[in-house]
């Protein structure tokens, strides 16, 4: 396979340094105290939490650990070992009661309400507390997204994918978990499979159907090399249904992506 039919391989401790940079001048530009992300366990909002910290210190990055009754009790103690693990004051708050709220008040329970929608009424409460939490506090909103998910419009809109400063939207996954072993993340979070965690045995492969790796080399080609579908089959070896149903998910959900402060690499 050609050396350019992946995502280029990055000085990884430069780039985060780069990127922590970046949200340390953007702090600063905004005369705001500090930031606030919601923490998941998984590897995206680690790796903004450690970049964060990085960028601006611990004293000035907090965070909220948002579970509800379908969460995974193994999510809510990564992501504890996350927080700890950095040293940053953080909460932790059951969302259940807002969820059910607002289930209830259109004549649904968690049991009867359809699972996208009450996974995306669970991500919207999320970045609901994230906001209420920043404008109490003169913070920005850190938002976790990466390029890969970006380009997929693999988020809620509105939800986990509002914020107001986006630190690893320049980073594919597979660009991000591999800066996450470079700059020392624990692997059991590194290397932990991705999902939105909006229900229970989510896995974002699983419902994307192949693999990051295999996505990230069709989304490297498709838009960053801007080669055609048929040549980008060709280039990667990859069945061109495959690569189309790639395209696909870009462009329908591309009313989901929308101007944001990016730092890049």
């Amino acid at each position: 396979m050609q050396e350019s039919a992946a995502p280029p391989d990055l000085d990884y401790v430069q780039s985060a340094e780069r990127i922590a940079s970046c949200v340390r001048e953007y702090l600063e530009v905004s005369g705001a105290k500090g930031y606030v992300l919601g923490i998941s366990g998984g590897l995206d909002s680690a790796l903004t939490s450690y970049l964060l910290v990085k960028g601006v210190g611990k004293d000035r990055v907090f965070g909220l650990i948002l579970p509800e009754k379908e969460t995974d009790s193994r999510d809510i103690e990564d992501a504890r070992l996350v927080a700890e693990s950095l040293g940053i004051r953080y909460v932790v708050s059951d969302i259940t009661g807002a969820v059910e709220h607002i289930l209830n008040m259109f004549g649904d329970t968690y049991e009867t309400a359809d699972r996208n929608a009450k996974g995306n009424v669970k991500a919207r409460i999320r970045m609901v507390s994230l906001y209420y939490y920043a404008n109490t506090r003169n913070l920005l909103v850190a938002a976790s997204s990466d390029r890969s998910e970006f380009l997929l419009g693999y988020f809620t809109k509105w939800g986990d994918g509002a914020g107001d400063v986006y630190p690893i939207i320049s980073l594919y996954k597979t660009q991000a978990r591999k800066m996450a072993r470079a700059i020392g993340i624990p692997e059991r979070i590194a290397g932990k499979p991705s999902s939105p965690g909006l229900w229970p045995g989510q896995s974002a492969e699983g419902e994307l159907g192949m693999s990051y790796d295999e996505i990230d080399r069709i989304l490297y080609m498709l838009v960053d090399k801007q080669e055609p579908i048929e040549e980008s089959s060709r280039i990667l070896r990859i069945p061109r249904e495959r690569v189309e149903a790639v395209w696909r998910r870009v462009l329908a959900n591309s009313h989901k992506r929308f101007k944001l402060q990016s730092c890049g690499v």
